[in-house]
């Protein structure tokens, strides 16, 4: 059993919720990271004797390229991944170090995928986007496909209520996806759609929730992992009026304000302060539907999988840690570059999530 993990990013919200999962879970020795000693000291000591802090700034090849060697698995949670580029994944890969990571964009992940051969002979396991969404939802859905003969379409549906206990590098991550209009996977071919349209509302295990087109990994990685001609991903917020300023946003500002970094920042900032007021009454969980359309035993037939979780940075750490934990025993080891859905078989989704008390229900 290997028990090194390195956590870049283990300060911020959702790298410390990975590391709390670890050292809830797992025997694991722990060390996180980030460019200061803001927090990550005293969040060390509070995780226990076998959690430590290295202030790490990525931009410093030397010191990162020693950490990464001195490690058993390195899990990268310093997003938001619109800006960062492959250098973590390729010193894995040179350094024969496993590698996990929580990416949510689309450019990044096709980047990621395109090391799968690198990654193959140098027999490193690297796995891409994981976490909640994407993450435990792609294993949601392979769990559907595979109760099935053929899936044929594949929906699915996020809601996070309030901030979702996330920081603000999350924020900037939804303002960033509103920047462009993206590839959608509709009834056999590519097609374009402008985020933050095609409202929809959604039965969740615990009422409706509306939804919109917004772009995800999941979107296109989906399609390569399952034979569908549909792939559908919309994502909203509770309360409803996050939804009305986001859209606001997405139809209403001028687009080079919304190429405008210091745009960005603003409308991050100012949603991360009204979250943190709105948090009391909203709650800061997670609603998860993801729907595949198919046929079995040569009828039309649907499978739908519910989750819901009271802290969606909690559900996130433990879509990674989970993850990390088989990795670091053995029980995922496949060679190359891969989503959750290709790397992850079922049966040990189910243990991983029986482990840590996640329900998921079927309809």
């Amino acid at each position: 059993m290997k028990n090194r993990v390195l956590i870049l990013g283990g300060q911020g919200r959702i790298g410390a919720g990975v590391a709390r999962d670890l050292v809830s879970h797992t025997s694991m020795q722990v060390v996180i990271t980030g460019r200061t000693k803001k927090t990550g000291p005293a969040f060390a000591e509070q995780l226990g004797p076998r959690a430590s802090f290295m202030a790490l700034d990525l931009a410093d090849r030397s010191r990162l390229e020693a950490a990464i060697a001195d490690t058993d698995l390195v899990i990268h949670c310093t997003g938001p991944f619109h800006h960062r580029d492959g250098t973590v994944l390729k010193t894995c890969i040179e350094r024969r170090v496993d590698y996990l990571d929580v990416s949510d964009y689309r450019d990044y992940t096709i980047a990621a995928l395109a090391l799968r051969e690198q990654a193959e002979a140098a027999g490193v396991t690297a796995i891409v986007n994981s976490g909640i969404f994407p993450g435990i939802s792609n294993s949601m859905v392979r769990q559907a496909a595979e109760q099935l003969d053929k899936p044929e379409a594949i929906h699915l549906s996020y809601v996070v209520q309030g901030s979702g206990g996330a920081g603000v590098t999350v924020m900037r991550t939804t303002f960033l996806g509103l920047k462009r209009p993206f590839k959608a996977w509709i009834g056999g071919e590519w097609q374009e759609v402008k985020p933050y349209t095609g409202r929809q509302t959604v039965q969740f295990s615990q009422g409706p929730g509306s939804v919109y087109w917004f772009d995800m990994p999941e979107s296109y990685t989906l399609t390569k992992t399952f034979p569908v001609h549909t792939v559908v991903t919309k994502f909203g917020v509770d309360p409803d009026f996050y939804n009305q300023l986001t859209w606001m946003a997405a139809h209403w500002f001028p687009d080079e304000l919304m190429h405008n970094p210091e745009t960005i920042e603003f409308l991050s900032q100012v949603s991360h302060q009204m979250t943190s007021v709105t948090d009391s009454f909203s709650g800061i969980g997670v609603r998860i539907r993801a729907e595949v359309l198919g046929l079995k035993d040569g009828q039309s037939a649907r499978r739908t999988a519910l989750l819901t979780h009271e802290n969606t940075t909690a559900a996130c750490g433990i879509g990674t840690g989970s993850l990390a934990e088989l990795m670091l025993t053995g029980e995922v080891h496949k060679p190359g570059v891969w989503t959750v859905d290709e790397a992850l078989p079922t049966p040990l989704f189910e243990k991983a999530m029986a482990s840590r008390g996640i329900q998921i229900l079927f309809e």
